[in-house]
């Protein structure tokens, strides 16, 4: 991993642990937020609904929307990194270090839309208490910012490029399962269980470069048709 990458790490992590703290980050504390990751976890779910009932591709749509793009809190996880980022860079590939970078980009993009969102649906619904597509698609409109929800999508797809890839390096397979006890003594488990369920997730695919094209299509023609109005933004196909 270069040092532009490794800086990168750094600076990311940093901005992770700054957008969830409720003291530099009031915004965390907004009714909205739970409500609105809540509604995007299980909308997500909707959508994966044809990978999850596929034996073959339901393990990598789990671990997308466990560990990837779904309603996790990744505090620990990010914490383990931060602790072990100059070890990492011995012992781990560097395409496996930076798809954890993208990881961790990721995670900050949507901690940031998300605090957005919540913010606008507290001034467009104060006494609302559930949200439904349509609010959610007002305050996505209101919210704007399509470069950045693409560079969400691309990021995205960025992730399960990288662990399709993985799959082709020697040794990385043995090296995580080596790893995993030394991690669990050295209290970093949140992350051997990250970088062993993505593995183990896109070894069972067929096709990893297509699961990962028709996710990145699908959530790109999605928000495309959010912010051009269309009242059935999620259906399939069109």
């Amino acid at each position: 991993m270069t040092s532009d990458e490794m800086d990168r790490l750094g600076q990311q992590l940093a901005r992770h642990q700054a957008l969830h703290d409720p003291a530099s980050e009031p915004r965390n504390a907004l009714r909205w937020l739970p409500e609105l990751r809540r509604w995007q976890a299980a909308r997500l779910e909707e959508s994966f609904r044809h990978f999850l009932d596929d034996p073959r591709r339901a393990p990598a749509a789990e671990f997308f929307l466990g560990d990837v793009y779904g309603d996790r809190d990744f505090t620990r996880r990010n914490a383990d990194i931060a602790r072990v980022v100059p070890v990492m860079r011995r012992l781990l590939p560097e395409r496996l270090l930076v798809t954890v970078a993208d990881a961790i980009e990721l995670g900050v993009l949507t901690q940031a839309l998300d605090l957005d969102m919540a913010e606008r649906l507290h001034d467009l619904a104060p006494r609302r208490r559930r949200l439904d597509l349509p609010l959610y698609a007002k305050a996505y409109r209101a919210v704007g910012r399509p470069g950045q929800r693409r560079r969400q999508i691309a990021l995205v797809a960025q992730v399960g490029r990288g662990f399709g890839n993985a799959l082709h390096l020697p040794g990385v397979s043995a090296l995580l399962a080596f790893s995993r006890g030394p991690a669990r003594l050295a209290g970093l488990s949140e992350l051997q269980g990250f970088l062993q369920r993505g593995h183990a997730a896109f070894a069972a695919l067929d096709d990893a470069d297509a699961f990962v094209a028709e996710i990145e299509r699908d959530e790109l023609r999605a928000s495309r048709r959010v912010f051009g109005g269309d009242p059935d933004p999620y259906r399939a196909g069109g």
